[in-house]
């Protein structure tokens, strides 16, 4: 359809005939007219069959909502009195010429015109690809991709390269459940999905890349939660010879300029943000993400700060997924960096409950947006914080010894953050859940209604891979 019309440019060809393709959105019989609306990702426009035009109504008498269409007419203006100033083309209408049918659709389960807030969400995910028609699903995931845009395009004037990282890589105890992929050549050995790509990027800085940064994919076997979902996107970004203020400052520096240009109707409560140690944090508002906000009741009212000077370690809680061993684990990461003064109380493995870190947290109307830290870039720092949450010395070398030989061999200092792209996409939507700006998410139970996964595999496949399935009966 060399010559087709996106429908947002309608209103600049009036007196012309066009070719617009694209769903019928709504469709109303008048009997010697039919009016029906053109849908496409640009927007909607009004087209009318006239009565004179008997081949095109015979046409018309057959369709139906959200069949696709390729259609020829003439642009024209409206009756004065049918004007419509205040939307996308209310002041013009299409006179329809000629109309082919280019698919027929079964009718849709639901009505997919309206916000589908009042839709129950098993049917919206079963029906996904219909469920993202609605005009608030393709403004939630274009604005996502404007947003990615906006990041990238801050970031590549800020001296950052965007690397891809493995997404089959090595399980180790750094955080939470990994998921864990069979491997076929070697059997009765695993990849482990990638939950942040952290150990990569630090090799990156190892690489002397200096400036890297990726929308990543990151997946935890964790349990379901409103804000989470096993598989999610961050936005990572990693950058050398830098100190603390040097990563806080350029980050704020982009979601300022990010809400600025994309979300002009929001206000920023302060600029810049206010910092808030731990301590302050949880004597004064009993939460390490503060919801700082003037007035709760102003969905458009951002209210940033950011939450530093972290406790390193705390006491080892069982039933955590950290894969700690001994009394202690990390608040953050192993990864981290002491803050300078407390360097030496970690080399010696001293006062390890008064031990503070470098990491970062930035926070957003009581939600966390994002976290970092300065790295360890001396492989004896991190071996003395593997050795304080309990990892033995061939685990140390086993789980960790690539990290410590780049750590080894010139790694400058870095430092880092991630954001939870999927949750800032979310807030600045004023969206209830994550779900609302993924284009195929799963439930919060962990499954895909639409694909119908997990699902099992057959026979050949678990034979292929060496594998054999016990199910333990409770």
């Amino acid at each position: 359809m060399r010559d087709r019309v996106y429908i947002k440019d309608l209103s600049s060809l009036i007196g012309q005939e066009v070719n617009i393709a694209g769903w019928i959105d709504v469709r109303r019989d008048q009997g010697k007219m039919i009016f029906l609306d053109f849908r496409d990702m640009t927007g909607l426009v009004q087209g009318v069959i006239l009565p004179n035009n008997q081949e095109a109504l015979e046409v018309g008498k057959n369709l139906r909502t959200e069949f696709v269409v390729s259609v020829l007419g003439k642009v024209n203006e409206r009756p004065e009195r049918n004007r419509k100033a205040d939307v996308l083309n209310g002041t013009i209408e299409l006179e329809i010429k000629k109309i082919e049918i280019l698919n027929k659709a079964e009718t849709p389960p639901f009505d997919v015109t309206s916000s589908g807030i009042e839709i129950g969400e098993e049917a919206r995910l079963k029906y996904r690809y219909l469920d993202l028609r609605r005009p608030r699903m393709q403004k939630n995931i274009r604005h996502r991709y404007q947003i990615s845009k906006f990041v990238r395009d801050f970031l590549d004037k800020e001296n950052f390269i965007e690397i891809e990282t493995p997404i089959l890589t090595k399980s180790t105890p750094e955080g939470a459940r990994d998921f864990i992929v069979p491997s076929r050549l070697y059997k009765g050995n695993f990849y482990a999905l990638p939950q942040s790509p952290q150990q990569y990027k630090q090799l990156l800085m190892a690489s002397g890349m200096e400036r890297y940064f990726q929308l990543a994919r990151c997946m935890r076997d964790e349990d379901g939660r409103g804000d989470r979902q096993p598989e999610f996107t961050q936005l990572d970004m990693e950058m050398s010879f830098v100190e603390r203020e040097d990563v806080m400052e350029l980050n704020e520096r982009l979601l300022i300029a990010l809400v600025k240009e994309l979300y002009p109707h929001k206000k920023i409560q302060q600029i810049p943000f206010p910092r808030l140690s731990y301590k302050e944090a949880m004597e004064k508002y009993n939460s390490d993400r503060p919801d700082l906000r003037q007035d709760k009741d102003d969905p458009d009212l951002l209210a940033f700060c950011w939450v530093v000077d972290f406790p390193f370690f705390e006491r080892t809680d069982k039933s955590d997924n950290k894969n700690t061993e001994g009394e202690w684990t990390f608040t953050h990461n192993p990864f981290s960096r002491p803050i300078k003064e407390h360097c030496d109380w970690l080399l010696q493995k001293e006062n390890i409950e008064q031990i503070l870190t470098t990491q970062y947290d930035v926070i957003m109307n009581g939600n966390e947006l994002g976290g970092g830290s300065i790295r360890a870039h001396d492989p004896q720092m991190l071996k003395k914080v593997l050795e304080i949450i309990g990892h033995k010395e061939e685990d140390i070398k086993h789980n960790f010894g690539h990290m410590l030989s780049a750590l080894g061999s010139g790694t400058p200092p870095h430092g880092g953050i991630a954001w939870g792209f999927d949750r800032l996409v979310m807030l600045l939507e004023n969206e209830p859940n994550i779900r609302e700006v993924i284009t195929f998410p799963k439930t919060g139970e962990a499954k895909d209604l639409m694909m119908e996964s997990p699902s099992e595999v057959s026979d050949k496949q678990l034979k292929e891979l060496g594998i054999a399935i016990k199910i333990d009966k409770k």
